[in-house]
């Protein structure tokens, strides 16, 4: 597994980073070229972040605040989530109750079934 990355050259990455959540969903509606593997969103406010879509393979979401987000449609296999704000949070199908706890609290990497 990949290291995560910020991707401080990525304007993409760069407006979820610095809070821009709206700004980031406007462009993806706009058809803006989006890669999200492997990046840190360490302690970053995802809220009201349109995901569906998007792979966050490998991503590191330890204590970010990903409250209310959809991720039903989007790519989660091998990311960890450590410590974040789930509260609302829908997750994939094929992602285990047992694998998101194990996320949570020790930060492990999700697989899917």
């Amino acid at each position: 597994m990949n290291r995560p990355l910020i991707k401080n050259d990525d304007p993409m990455y760069a407006l979820l980073r610095e809070g821009k959540v709206d700004e980031f969903n406007t462009a993806k509606n706009g058809g803006a070229k989006i890669d999200m593997i492997n990046c840190d969103f360490r302690s970053v406010d995802l809220r009201g972040l349109d995901a569906s879509g998007i792979d966050f393979s490998g991503c590191y979401f330890r204590q970010s605040d990903l409250r209310g987000i959809d991720f039903s449609q989007s790519n989660l296999e091998g990311a960890s989530i450590n410590g974040a704000m789930i509260s609302g949070t829908y997750f994939p199908k094929r992602l285990l109750a047992s694998e998101i706890e194990l996320s949570l609290v020790h930060g492990t990497r999700m697989r899917y079934t």
